[in-house]
């Protein structure tokens, strides 16, 4: 009785230290993992805040977006390559045909792309709008005083209804005109103002802050 009590209490204690080892292990595997989440999260919400700036630019520069074409074929990134076979082996001559076929219409459909630039440059002049930056610029330079991003927006609205301008738009489109040196801004207290280039900005700033009182 008393060996086998003690064999018991043995491999009891065997199977105890196993699990405590184990639970460690795995407490440690979760802690590592959940800080690579949270990395990555991180990294994500960054790419987000990003991507949000950069599409906001490109609609102040009145660019269209353009799709991002994958960097690798579907057939690459998706198939694993096949194991190389030698011209011996059944299937060899079947798979170099039917890349030289993938090869031939890659460059026909490249041959085809570029065929159709010339005629979209040539009837390009033809169908190009100015852009918001364009539009922002002339508007400052028609104006010839201090004119907030809210006021600007409106006028060009009311001038452009189809392009549905918004006022965040046009802000972002003029503080980059402000970094390129082709507009100037001006404070009025909160309010923040926009002027034309190689203008008198400080006296029409005053001449602007006596009317208002």
């Amino acid at each position: 009785m008393s060996e086998s009590t003690t064999a018991t209490t043995e491999l009891t204690s065997q199977y105890a230290a196993q699990v405590a080892s184990d639970l460690q292990r795995n407490t440690k595997d979760q802690e590592r993992i959940s800080t690579d989440i949270a990395a990555l999260q991180e990294q994500l919400a960054a790419l987000q805040h990003d991507h949000s700036v950069l599409v906001n630019v490109q609609q102040a520069l009145g660019v269209s977006p353009t799709p991002v074409q994958p960097a690798v074929t579907p057939s690459s990134s998706t198939v694993p390559a096949p194991r190389k076979k030698t011209a011996g082996e059944p299937g060899a001559g079947k798979q170099k045909r039917a890349k030289k076929a993938d090869a031939v219409q890659v460059r026909a459909a490249a041959q085809k792309s570029d065929a159709k630039k010339p005629a979209d440059k040539a009837t390009a002049p033809k169908t190009v709008q100015p852009t918001l930056v364009e539009l922002v610029r002339s508007h400052l330079t028609e104006q010839g005083e201090p004119r907030s991003a809210a006021e600007v927006a409106t006028a060009l609205g009311q001038a452009h209804p189809e392009r549905g301008i918004k006022t965040t738009v046009v802000r972002t489109t003029l503080e980059g005109l402000v970094a390129k040196n082709q507009a100037q801004r001006s404070k009025q207290g909160a309010s923040v103002f926009y002027t034309a280039p190689h203008t008198d900005a400080p006296a029409q700033d005053e001449a602007r802050s006596e009317q208002a009182e």
